[in-house]
């Protein structure tokens, strides 16, 4: 594990510091995790440090710390990592308003499931990735320290190499707007010939119970995209396509989305409700895909549901 200087110096300093671990073998592990719990656990004003991973992880760590298990806490990533890469900047953030020290103090191993919901699809993985890159950001003013633990036999040399551009120290480290911007110049899949065009973010409840979503669901689901057109609209149309769980509506605007932390900051009071715009509806369908057009144009928010 490599952390910089200066990464260190903005711990001492209340600044996040976000380190990465990269591991083949649940000897390995322990070996990158050990110390850094022993840092934690040494750590002034600090509550306890934590481990989230897989539980076979867990079970090696608890084995090697001995009797200082009964310090620190464990939890299955499975519990942890329950939805979309936007869910869990949710979790993060509110794990750090019950349980951190102040100004955010901790120390957090943290591994996804890359065996689960992370690393089902290059997609997937990118959204994750992003969310790396954007936690330099979303959490720069905490004063947490966080070793994200990348096992090699789940994640795979692509997702490692991408996930070491998000990480401070790695050596090969990129500012978040310049990883973002390069995750977004993937283009997304061109809409089916096939489309609806829907008056109104008030329509979508209607179509998408046509496609077979049920009734709560298609509410949530108009919600969702009423929030995004309040936050960023006026919206030029608003084109649907696709089935039950997979409905899809994009948006596209008059303006630009210049913020590349729309949707990714959390609403001071923790809950997402619909004005909080593009955060409730991260937090509620499983793709937000924003994309800027030419300087001058609007941009498109695509929105699936399921």
């Amino acid at each position: 594990m490599s952390t910089s200087t200066s990464a260190r110096t903005g711990a001492a300093q209340g600044r996040f510091d976000h380190r990465m671990a990269v591991y083949g073998s649940h000897d390995a592990f322990v070996a990158a995790a050990l110390p850094f719990l022993a840092e934690g656990l040494a750590a002034p004003g600090e509550p306890p440090p934590v481990a989230i991973a897989a539980p076979g992880l867990l079970a090696a760590l608890r084995d090697a710390l001995g009797p200082d298990a009964k310090e620190v806490g464990f939890v299955d990533h499975t519990d942890w990592y329950t939805g979309t890469a936007a869910n869990a900047v949710a979790q993060g953030a509110g794990f750090l308003a019950a349980h951190a020290g102040p100004g955010g103090r901790i120390h957090l191993v943290m591994e996804p499931d890359w065996a689960g919901r992370a690393g089902r699809s290059a997609r997937e993985s990118a959204e994750w990735i992003r969310c790396e890159s954007l936690a330099n950001l979303l959490f720069a003013p905490f004063a947490t320290t966080v070793l994200c633990a990348y096992d090699t036999r789940t994640a795979g040399a692509a997702v490692v190499d991408a996930a070491r551009r998000a990480h401070p120290g790695s050596g090969v480290y990129e500012q978040p707007t310049v990883l973002v911007r390069e995750l977004d110049a993937v283009p997304l899949a061109p809409p089916p010939r096939t489309v609806v065009r829907l008056a109104a973010a008030e329509s979508v409840g209607a179509w998408s119970a046509g496609q077979g979503l049920a009734a709560a669901d298609a509410e949530l689901f108009a919600r969702a995209v009423a929030a995004a057109a309040a936050a960023h609209g006026p919206v030029v149309d608003f084109v649907a396509w696709g089935e039950a769980p997979a409905c899809v509506c994009e948006l596209r605007l008059c303006r630009a989305v210049a913020d590349p932390l729309a949707g990714f900051v959390p609403p001071a009071d923790g809950d997402p409700e619909p004005g909080h715009g593009l955060w409730f509806t991260r937090q509620v369908c499983a793709y937000v895909d924003v994309r800027d057009g030419a300087a001058g144009d609007g941009a498109r928010i695509r929105i699936q549901y399921g």
